[in-house]
């Protein structure tokens, strides 16, 4: 299989069960949504700021090693399953002690219990870890998808039906402890692994060595991410952590089903072909004009729909997130950038810089967000859009000086996804602005209106436009209209 037929094929399937996963977790949400107050899930997020930290230590970055590895034996699986088993019940023993300090520092009693419950995923990880990475390893997307689809319904179904019965907090934490479990029995049987147990630490030197250095990196980035969080959680209260919250995720949904699709299969192609530099730079190139031209129009479509997407399907009380989420699509672009140079820095190991980069994200990050609080939590979006264009221009030198990019090179990438949209925008204005008072007062049917308005011209733009980077693109859609045509009689 050519090397650009196994990157669309392994996209497709991630962005099938990724797009699958968003779609499911975002009607899910709704749910939730409607049965629980912000209250509720901002104050998980302050718990999971802290087990958060400590899941990149017991994951130790190793797994990723296993998949960056030339030939990993069993017995490599087997000691790096024992490490992170030790490593998840030392952490679930530390939180369990640290519980009720944490309670009193956020004056805040459930605390304890919550915190000690919740850390109970530290112990049952490394089971959902080790067929994951061999299932990863062997470019067996499908598979995932389908253990991941699956285990979103049951770990949303159980929260579900405990918030129905009005257990507030704890429905989101019994769903992800029963969603965990499921998960490990599905992967497990699906990657035809067996938990296996070996003290020959030595074996995995080379590993843990790569390993820190992927979990030093993952650590520091969701420290960046979680920084305003954490920060609000300390200023502004629950509330505004759950409203900032909902704007975040909804700002990052597209950038997850698309570029975090695109990400797992360029870092597993580009570490199979880590000798051939213009392969790699395919693979890179390819990857950003992908992720641009898929990612992009959702962002235009949420400046025009952000409002009434948020009211019309959170309700009322949800409406203040609306306005963070409108200034967080503008770091779309940098978010893309940075997310895929990252792919470049871990296959080529490059890892040791990437963590200076991200460490200064960090600092950037809380400096940002510490001088935007005045502004509540609008400028705390602003903060990150802020934030987010350092860590890419970064990031893009650490990826051009290895692949012997040209800033050309990347920005002609990006220019299909620049073509299409314009006309998208231009549209989408229109519309927006000949819309009637009728239109307006239904936001569900307003959002549908502009969505579909908007699906028809980028569609009809990728067809009729002579982009000749889009040949391909171009040639599939064709025949997939054609195939989807009535046949004649």
């Amino acid at each position: 299989m050519t090397a650009p037929v196994s990157l669309r094929r392994g996209v497709a399937w991630l962005f099938a069960g990724s797009a699958g996963e968003q779609l499911l977790s975002f009607a899910f949400g709704i749910v939730l949504a409607r049965l629980l107050a912000p209250e509720a899930f901002g104050m998980l997020l302050t718990i999971q700021v802290f087990t958060g930290i400590a899941g990149f230590v017991a994951g130790g970055g190793m797994g990723q090693a296993l998949v960056r590895a030339k030939a990993p034996t069993k017995q490599d699986y087997d000691v790096v399953f024992t490490l992170q088993l030790l490593v998840g019940c030392a952490i679930y023993a530390f939180f369990f002690a640290i519980a009720p300090w944490l309670a009193r520092w956020y004056d805040e009693p459930v605390y304890t219990d919550l915190l000690r419950l919740s850390a109970l995923s530290f112990v049952i990880r490394p089971l959902v870890n080790m067929p994951s990475n061999l299932l990863y390893r062997e470019m067996r997307f499908k598979a995932q998808t389908a253990a991941n689809v699956a285990t979103l319904v049951v770990s949303s179904a159980v929260s579900i039906g405990l918030a129905w019965r009005g257990d507030g907090v704890w429905a989101l934490v019994w769903g992800g402890l029963a969603g965990s479990l499921f998960q490990a029995a599905v992967l497990a049987r699906l990657a035809h692994w067996r938990p296996g147990l070996s003290a020959e630490f030595r074996r995995a030197g080379d590993m843990a060595r790569y390993g820190l250095l992927v979990s030093s990196n993952d650590l520091v980035d969701y420290a960046k991410s979680k920084a305003n969080i954490f920060i609000l959680s300390q200023s502004l209260g629950p509330q505004s952590v759950g409203l900032f919250n909902k704007s975040e995720s909804l700002a990052r949904m597209p950038f997850s089903f698309v570029s975090g699709s695109v990400y797992k299969v360029a870092f597993r192609a580009l570490a199979a072909e880590q000798d051939n530099l213009d392969k790699c730079r395919y693979v890179f190139q390819r990857s950003v004009a992908l992720v641009a031209v898929y990612g992009t129009p959702f962002y235009v479509g949420l400046h025009w729909v952000a409002g009434p997407l948020v009211r019309g399907v959170y309700g009322p009380h949800w409406l203040p997130a609306a306005a963070p989420l409108e200034i967080l699509i503008f770091a779309w672009p940098f978010w893309l950038v940075a997310n895929l140079c990252g792919a470049v820095a871990a296959a080529k190991d490059r890892l040791g810089r990437e963590l200076q980069i991200q460490m200064i994200n960090l600092a950037i990050t809380a400096a940002a967000v510490i001088v935007a609080l005045p502004w509540g939590i609008a400028g705390v979006a602003w903060a990150m859009v802020v934030a987010a264009v350092p860590s890419a221009l970064l990031m893009w030198r650490l990826a051009a000086s290895v692949l012997e990019l040209r800033l050309a090179d990347t920005l002609r990438a990006l220019g299909p996804a620049l073509a299409l949209n314009l006309p998208l925008a231009a549209a989408l204005a229109l519309a927006d602005h000949l819309a009637p008072p009728a239109l307006r007062a239904h936001d569900l049917l307003y959002v549908a209106t502009l969505g579909g308005l908007g699906a028809c011209v980028y569609l009809g733009a990728m067809l009729l436009l002579p982009l000749a980077e889009l040949a391909g693109e171009r040639e599939r859609l064709l025949r997939l209209l054609r195939r989807g045509a009535p046949a004649r009689t």
